[in-house]
């Protein structure tokens, strides 16, 4: 499945979040794991379902559908709302 491709209930894949939060972060962002708060579940963000039909893009956990990360563009701010989110963990090369 490709970002672009919608599943029954709306959603595509987290692939949707690469371009937005390349804004924000300088990692790719959709290969790191994300941990949810509500059940543990963790995984690559490329897995959560991405919906985009409200203001801006809404991640829900892959496991329990929860809301792991909500991102919104307005003109000249980006905000991130990770309260959803445990942790956000990113491999890095050794030094």
């Amino acid at each position: 499945m490709t970002s672009e491709e919608h599943l029954p209930d709306g959603h595509v894949d987290g692939n949707a979040l690469a371009g937005p939060l390349a804004e924000v972060f300088t990692a790719d962002v959709t290969i790191a794991r994300s941990e949810c708060t509500h059940c543990g579940a963790t995984g690559p963000v490329a897995r959560l379902l991405v919906y985009r039909d409200a203001p801006g893009l809404v991640a829900r956990c892959q496991e329990c559908g929860q809301v792991v990360l909500r991102y919104v563009r307005t003109p000249g701010a980006a905000h991130l709302d990770m309260r959803g989110t445990v942790t956000l963990t990113f491999s890095l090369a050794p030094e």
